[in-house]
């Protein structure tokens, strides 16, 4: 390959990098030279070993995939330098990056951040802008530095939020978004046609990592954040909570739910109808509908497919959704 070609390594775990894997393979005008990941972690019920979303697509596509416990190790550091690394890409890969990797590359390090900084510094951008009702979110290309999402930005892409998009959805969307400008914007870093803005100084919020217990349902709450909760929390933990049936409780994990603005004065938990055509729980303010959900050790399935099957009697009271009863 021709030496004037950007040569770039790919450090990424989530769905948003699987399109700009993509984007930097099919790039003729750029040398992707590796690609890393998370190592591979137990996950489903039997708890086996899998890699993660980034990585399973880059095996599928024949690409050898490096799963580093620590990026910042001395050995990777060298396998970069022997690689002849001069821009690392970084998205959704989940380690932080220490200086002595952030100025290896002599272009240095570039974050595809999925929200608009300073908005939304941390962990879990994409499940924040949901959970704050924006209409609107993107992606950032930022010059990575020794802070959280600090560094100055290159540039941006905006897109609107559905308002029924749930977290897996919109990741997939700015995957798309970012993958269609990555190439674009490598080449005009390398040539210094791009140069970084530092963030301004004001209206930086974090968006922080998201814990088993966020997933917990709180029937006070209106309907309309307990709705926002089932799309930012989709992937994992899933809104989840309680239900009242045959004298013991079954867990459900609620997947797809909407607000609706019914007038009740019943307490918050309450099942207000529970018939084929509509699963609805009293709320703080409004009921949700609960449109699809998982009985636990069951599939996902339709809620009024799990009504046919299971009796929940109307009037019943879903338990408070606080106590370590529901994380276990």
């Amino acid at each position: 390959m021709s030496s004037s070609k950007v040569r770039v390594y790919f450090l990424s775990s989530g769905r948003i990098g699987v399109p700009i894997l993509d984007a930097l393979c099919q790039d003729t005008e750029l040398e992707l030279v590796g690609i890393g990941s998370q190592p591979d972690k137990e996950a489903g019920r039997k708890q086996k070993l899998a890699p993660t979303p980034l990585a399973n697509h880059a095996q599928e596509l024949g690409r050898t995939v490096d799963k580093p416990a620590s990026v910042n190790a001395p050995e990777f550091l060298e396998h970069l330098k022997d690689l002849g690394v001069e821009l690392l890409v970084v998205a959704s890969f989940g380690q932080i990056l220490k200086p002595a990797l952030l100025d290896l590359p002599r272009l240095g390090c570039l974050n595809v951040h999925a929200s608009l900084l300073p908005k939304c510094r941390g962990a879990a951008p994409i499940s924040e802008v949901i959970l704050n009702g924006d209409e609107e979110t993107g992606v950032t290309f930022m010059k990575m530095d020794p802070g959280l999402d600090t560094g100055p930005v290159y540039c941006e892409s905006k897109c609107p939020i559905c308002p029924t998009e749930n977290v897996v959805q919109l990741e997939d969307k700015l995957g798309e978004l970012a993958a269609a400008s990555i190439g674009d914007v490598i080449r005009r870093i390398a040539d210094g046609t791009l140069q970084p803005v530092p963030q301004p100084a004001e209206g930086s919020t974090y968006a922080k990592k998201i814990k088993k217990t966020d997933g917990a349902a709180d029937w006070n709450l209106p309907a309309i954040v307990l709705a926002r909760k089932v799309r930012a929390y989709y992937s994992w933990p899933s809104l989840f909570a309680l239900l009242p049936v045959g004298g013991n409780y079954k867990r459900i994990s609620i997947k797809e739910a909407a607000p609706i603005d019914l007038p009740h004065d019943s307490k918050p938990g309450t099942i207000l109808q529970a018939t084929s055509k509509s699963f609805v729980i009293a709320c703080g303010q409004g009921a949700l509908n609960i449109i699809r959900l998982i009985p636990e050790g069951k599939k996902e399935m339709a809620a009024s497919d799990f009504l046919r099957g299971t009796q929940v009697v109307e009037g019943d009271e879903l338990p408070p959704s606080t106590g370590d009863f529901l994380t276990q």
